[in-house]
């Protein structure tokens, strides 16, 4: 994908998440895309709890969209549409974050990475699994998620 591809591919994902009136107010922003590899923040001050930190649910909300991004941009850049859908996930909470949210989502097998268009194209639909972490400015790791994600073609 080209670079004028890629940012316009960046461009719609950020229209679609703000478009979503929960997503948009955790006031989410696209880092970086690359490599099989999404990045996203978001403000501690849109997502706070009552304790100071980032409110949980805020935590698994951003680790959600992220690994829903990096599939519709995997697909996106293979010339495929899909209806993207969490099938099931799972969430740690491990240390509590009280800056700037940053996400990092990857597919967590290469192998099912590497057929998930075509088995989009095959099949009409594709599972895959993802895992997201939040990750700290020190280098800890404040969150995991790990989650199986559903693609259905669209015709």
């Amino acid at each position: 994908m080209d670079a004028l591809t890629q940012h316009a591919a960046l461009d719609a994902l950020a229209a679609h998440f703000n478009g979503m009136p929960p997503v948009a107010g955790m006031h989410p922003h696209i880092l970086d895309w690359q490599h099989g590899k999404l990045r996203v923040q978001a403000p501690l001050a849109a997502n706070i709890n009552d304790k100071g930190c980032a409110f949980g649910g805020s935590l698994v909300s951003l680790m959600t969209i992220a690994c829903w991004g990096l599939v519709s941009l995997e697909l996106a850049q293979a010339q495929l549409h899909a209806d993207i859908f969490v099938a099931d996930s799972r969430v740690r909470y491990l240390k509590p974050v009280f800056e700037t949210i940053v996400v990092e989502a990857v597919f967590d097998d290469a192998g099912e990475h590497a057929q998930l268009a075509a088995t989009l194209r095959r099949q009409g639909r594709a599972g895959i699994r993802l895992h997201a972490k939040t990750i700290l400015a020190e280098g800890g790791v404040a969150a995991t998620f790990v989650g199986r994600y559903v693609a259905i073609g669209k015709t």
